[in-house]
């Protein structure tokens, strides 16, 4: 048996390296402090458009700690307790993350339905400066974590970049009220704000479960690793493949390669290099290969 990382040392490290923790940084405090301007802006304007955001960008700011904490905590070396290491405790933050959105966004959801039929006055000056604000503050912490080269910083810019597009939303209501006497727009905006976040909380909430569960990573072609590896020269078969991700970006992979009995010493080795040479290429990070003689039983096969 063979089990390795087939990936060399320098990719890992870029995962996990200062820049990423220093991106992170940076949008969490920009996030957190921006939060704090939005809640008191939404109860001096008194719009839950603008309050159903500030719970959103809370979420935002705890995931961000969270993912600043944990992404350190994550590049930890294995221990006998975490033999695989501490990749997983990435999902703890998105896990905890999506309750707090969760029962945020049904509580904001609630109140906007009944200002729906009951509208209120709004500022909505104060909700142009505030949104013109939201704009500035998102924009830039999500330009700054688009120049990060992991998936981590890459996923946390597309959701700061959603952040923006709530505050464009809030942005137009916040004009058309300016010129208008529609005080219906504001809990509107906030209904559709608070459906946004519930619809991507949900799809993200799914992710993470999956790869809790081990589930196939979608990114991941199984049926092209089946064939590369049947296609060795000297394998005369495949069997008990397993595909699975520590934190949706480190792919785990386990199979046993069946080789015909001519099979020596150094044709044994040469076939496993370029076993884990082709999983690389295929975007496998770890392996974990077992080789049998086609006339030898597989203890662990039904």
């Amino acid at each position: 048996m063979d089990a390795k990382p087939v990936h060399d040392e320098d990719h890992h490290h870029g995962l996990f390296g200062h820049q990423t923790g220093g991106n992170l940084a940076l949008a969490f405090f920009l996030n957190l402090a921006f939060t704090l301007i939005e809640l008191v802006g939404g109860l001096l304007t008194n719009s839950v458009a603008i309050l159903s955001d500030a719970l959103h960008d809370f979420g935002d700011s705890f995931s961000l700690g969270l993912a600043w904490y944990m992404q350190k905590v994550a590049g930890r070396h294995p221990t006998p307790n975490y033999t695989y290491g501490y990749r997983r405790f990435t999902l703890l933050s998105a896990l905890l993350n999506a309750v707090i959105l969760l029962s945020g966004s049904a509580f904001v959801l609630v109140e906007s339905i009944d200002r729906l039929f009951v509208p209120a006055e709004t500022n909505a000056q104060g909700m142009f400066l505030l949104a013109i604000l939201g704009v500035i503050v998102n924009g830039f912490a999500a330009l700054r974590l688009k120049k990060g080269r992991s998936l981590n910083e890459k996923m946390v810019s597309l959701h700061l970049l959603e952040d923006v597009l709530g505050w464009v939303a809030v942005l137009v209501g916040s004009l058309v009220m300016m010129l208008t006497d529609v005080t219906w727009l504001d809990p509107a905006l906030s209904i559709g704000i608070s459906i946004f976040i519930l619809i991507n909380v949900v799809r993200n909430l799914r992710q993470a479960l999956r790869v809790l569960l081990q589930g196939k990573p979608d990114q991941v072609d199984e049926a092209a690793i089946r064939q590369a590896l049947a296609d060795l020269p000297g394998v005369v078969a495949t069997h008990d493949l397993h595909i699975w991700s520590m934190d949706s970006e480190y792919m785990v992979l386990s199979v046993h390669l069946v080789v015909a009995e001519t099979t020596d010493r150094s044709a044994w080795q040469d076939l496993r290099h370029r076993a884990h040479d082709i999983l690389a290429d295929l975007g496998i990070d770890h392996a974990t290969i077992e080789m049998e003689y086609e006339t030898e039983a597989c203890s662990w096969c039904e």
